[in-house]
């Protein structure tokens, strides 16, 4: 019976018949590389095609050996195929075999999917820093923070808020009162939350003697929004008027802090 076989170390493939591999023990040369080889292993019996039938023939076709030659050694030389018997065995080991398909749907959807959880994150995590560069976005995350009951607050950059300048006085029509005047600066370029003020007066040693905390709403002028933060670049004055009793303080430091940062 015909059928193919290749050559293990050029992968060439041959025409040979299997009478032919019965006389050697299936030792071959490779007409290609000059290899020695057995062609049993990889002999593959031709298939005849389901879609060609032939009449009966009363006469013995005989039996041609056009691409198998002899070396010296007794041993058949074989002659690579043709293009076109090459191509003629990819379409016969091809029929009948499922091919599966690449499906990529599935990982598009994960991929999807993770791009999505990590904007979702981002969007959690950043979401102080978003809303202020990024005014447009506030509505939406104030949106999402309902779901995840979070909350969009201002940004509060400490450094960013300056005391441009300050005096402590004393109130020349009532005893034992100072007045504290005092310029903050926002230098931020987007609105942050009001910071509180700590006021310390200290001795002649450069020691405390008292030491005062206010809140925004102590402190603003009524003009002021809370809630609306701290402009960008906006300037506020204030002016605290503080009873001190009996204390004498010959100095004082005046700071800005945000609690709990």
């Amino acid at each position: 019976m015909p059928g193919t076989t290749h050559c293990p170390f050029c992968k060439t493939r041959f025409k040979i018949a299997e009478e032919q591999l019965e006389t050697h023990l299936g030792m071959v040369r490779c007409g290609h590389c000059l290899q020695t080889f057995d062609a049993r292993p990889g002999f593959v019996p031709d298939q005849p095609s389901p879609q060609l039938e032939l009449p009966m023939m009363d006469a013995e076709l005989p039996i041609l050996d056009a691409q198998v030659s002899t070396t010296s050694f007794g041993l058949p030389v074989l002659q690579p195929m043709t293009l076109a018997e090459q191509v003629a065995i990819v379409e016969d080991e091809g029929i009948g075999e499922y091919q599966p398909k690449y499906r990529s749907w599935p990982w598009a959807i994960a991929a999807l999917s993770l791009t999505m959880l990590l904007v979702a994150q981002s969007a959690y995590f950043f979401r102080v820093e978003l809303a202020a560069r990024i005014p447009g976005l506030k509505p939406a995350l104030v949106g999402y923070c309902r779901i995840l009951k979070c909350t969009v607050p201002l940004p509060q950059k400490t450094g960013l808020i300056t005391i441009e300048s300050s005096e402590l006085e004393a109130d020349p029509k009532h005893e034992n009162q100072i007045n504290l005047n005092a310029l903050l600066r926002n230098r931020a370029p987007y609105s942050q939350t009001f910071p509180s003020l700590e006021l310390t007066l200290n001795d002649s040693q450069d020691k405390p003697l008292a030491r005062r905390l206010f809140r925004p709403a102590e402190y603003l002028p009524p003009q002021e929004n809370e809630a609306a933060g701290m402009l960008p670049n906006h300037e506020l004055n204030l002016r605290l008027h503080l009873n001190i009793g009996d204390l004498r303080p010959v100095g004082y430091r005046l700071a800005v802090f945000y609690p709990g940062t």
